[in-house]
């Protein structure tokens, strides 16, 4: 008996980390998504890199749910913007890592692809 309510004490304390990390990212902090992709090469053989998208998060919703995603903008090239939707609970997802933050006041920043203005940063504690 006792081991298992450890064991179900290690998946709650697991479970808050992950919902923990969901709870910190806000729409307008600039990310760097570490994703696994899967590639073949060449000569047929099977190989798993990491390629690394970073932007502004648009939105984020359901954070608290397994289907939870957050909407990342970057420019590329040419200054044409890219646009990635990126579930939480991904697998393939390896890491988030939190650059800059900008301060914002709304929750979803879908107006900011035509927006001029500059948008003050805030320090990263």
């Amino acid at each position: 008996m006792l081991e298992e309510i450890k064991i179900t004490e290690e998946n709650a304390a697991s479970a808050a980390k992950s919902s923990s990390k969901t709870e910190e990212l806000r729409a307008g902090m600039t990310v760097k998504v570490y994703e696994r992709i899967n590639d073949i090469d060449a000569k047929g053989k099977e190989r798993t890199r990491i390629q690394v998208f970073e932007g502004i998060i648009l939105s984020i919703r359901k954070p608290k749910t397994a289907s939870g995603s957050i909407l990342v903008r970057k420019i590329s090239h040419n200054n044409i913007g890219v646009e990635k939707i990126f579930p939480l609970k991904s697998p393939l997802i390896d890491k988030i890592e939190v650059t800059k933050e900008i301060k914002t006041r709304r929750a979803k920043l879908y107006f900011l692809p035509d927006y001029k203005k500059r948008l003050k940063t805030r320090k990263i504690k």
